[in-house]
């Protein structure tokens, strides 16, 4: 016999499940590409098929919570398909080890049997069906994380280097700028090759991705040393946005790959603090043995 506190707890379980059906509808009936589209309808018709099972366990309709609108089509269309169901089938983790525990609950048989069926849809169908998914942002993922991830590391410690040996905002920043384009065409060049060699894009693409994305982030970074004549307050902005941008790469690449966002995070988070103090520390003893300072400041 259910409790209250069981009732409570089918409730919720059945308001997720019209939720997350009313999520993948709505991103199948915006979706343009058709093989996308079935599998967003087939795990659509999976949900109604979920809180269906709890709706008859509770004995009356659900309403749902959210209204999937503007906003949400809008990320779906800027961040993919892939992101968007790693994100919603993420925070159903937890769910599944409820569902778990829920089963001891049931004593009708056939119950249990439909509520294990659920399970298996949460742990594998849904899971095989995003991972079938081909999504072009993630086809590139790679090659925007080489120009990107190098660009912040590199341009990060140059900048953090005329740090130690000048106080000419201009100076740092154009540095920045100089030697920025020229490691995108050295990058663009080894995405070429490295597209070449694994045949899965069209080597000319990669190419373009890998020194797009580290001349974006070059530009960026430079900013602060453009627009400011305090080269510590510079500095300090161009690091955030560093450190900005690292992060929310590692965040939607631990996504699409479903890792550890906290220990990518501070791997990348370690690689670029160490790279800015070696470079402060490497251009202050640069600036001291030839007198840099004394000749442009």
């Amino acid at each position: 016999m259910l409790t209250k506190e069981d009732l409570k707890k089918v409730e919720k379980y059945c308001k997720d499940e019209i939720n997350t059906y009313l999520l993948y509808k709505t991103l199948s009936n915006y979706s343009k590409d058709n093989k996308i589209k079935d599998d967003l309808k087939k795990l659509s018709e999976q949900e109604l098929e979920h809180y269906n099972f709890w709706k008859s366990i509770i004995g009356h309709e659900c309403e749902p919570d959210i209204k999937p609108g503007l906003l949400f089509r809008v990320l779906y269309r800027l961040f993919g398909p892939v992101f968007t169901l790693q994100v919603l089938e993420n925070n159903e983790s937890a769910t599944i080890d409820e569902y778990k525990q829920f089963l001891e609950k049931l004593e009708n048989d056939y119950q249990k049997s439909i509520l294990k069926k659920i399970i298996q849809d949460e742990e594998t169908h849904e899971r095989q069906i995003i991972g079938d998914i081909k999504d072009v942002r993630v086809k590139y993922l790679s090659y925007v994380a080489l120009g990107l991830a190098d660009a912040i590391v590199e341009v990060s410690g140059v900048h953090a280097g005329f740090l130690g040996a000048t106080d000419k905002t201009i100076i740092a920043g154009v540095a920045g700028l100089v030697v920025g384009f020229s490691a995108a065409l050295s990058m663009a060049g080894a995405a070429y090759l490295q597209a070449k060699q694994e045949k899965t894009i069209r080597a000319s693409s990669g190419a373009i991705v890998t020194g797009f994305s580290y001349l974006l982030t070059v530009v960026i970074l430079a900013l602060p040393y453009l627009l400011l004549r305090n080269i510590i307050e510079a500095f300090v902005i161009s690091l955030f946005f560093a450190t900005a941008m690292i992060s929310g790469f590692t965040y939607y690449s631990s996504i699409i790959h479903t890792q550890r966002f906290s220990k990518e995070i501070i791997e990348s988070l370690l690689m670029l603090f160490l790279t800015a103090i070696a470079g402060f520390f490497f251009g202050d003893l640069i600036g001291k043995v030839f007198g840099i300072r004394a000749l442009i400041g």
